[in-house]
């Protein structure tokens, strides 16, 4: 069975570096509870921070590029790179696991559900969510105008 896409990196990530992760989110916050008018800048350091998914892409494009240049310029041979780069991003597309995740996570790239943790915490600090109105399509219209901000 495949893992859901949402739990698939932190399933193959060691327990300490997700705790680490977890912990990391809960100082910000806590940070941010005592410092709110921060938040904004905060939010938008996170709408600008790269989650594991678009450094996975990035590193495999890079390697896959490398090998195809080593492939016309050295030896043919380079292309078995390229080709278990594609290999280990199927791997990861379907399981959450290729050989660059474990490094990745050790420097704190974290999945965007663990980004969008942190974004969520810090607009329900600055109050986004308690301006709801009690029901109908304008609570849907703030609902998404708050997630938006």
């Amino acid at each position: 069975m495949l893992p859901d896409t949402v739990d698939r990196v932190p399933q193959h990530t060691a327990a300490h570096l997700n705790a680490r992760i977890e912990e990391d989110i809960d100082t910000s916050v806590a940070y941010f509870a005592r410092h709110p008018e921060e938040i904004g800048a905060r939010l938008r350091d996170l709408d600008r921070e790269w989650d594991i998914e678009r450094t996975l892409e990035a590193n495999a494009a890079g390697v896959s590029l490398l090998g195809l240049l080593l492939a016309v310029t050295v030896d043919r041979k380079w292309l078995l790179l390229p080709a278990g780069v594609a290999g280990f991003l199927m791997q990861h597309a379907l399981q959450g696991w290729c050989p660059p995740i474990e490094l990745f996570r050790r420097i704190g790239v974290r999945t965007a559900g663990e980004i969008a943790r942190e974004r969520y915490a810090l607009k329900a600090l600055r109050g986004d969510f308690a301006t709801l109105p009690e029901a109908g399509e304008e609570r849907a219209a703030a609902a998404l105008a708050a997630v938006d901000r």
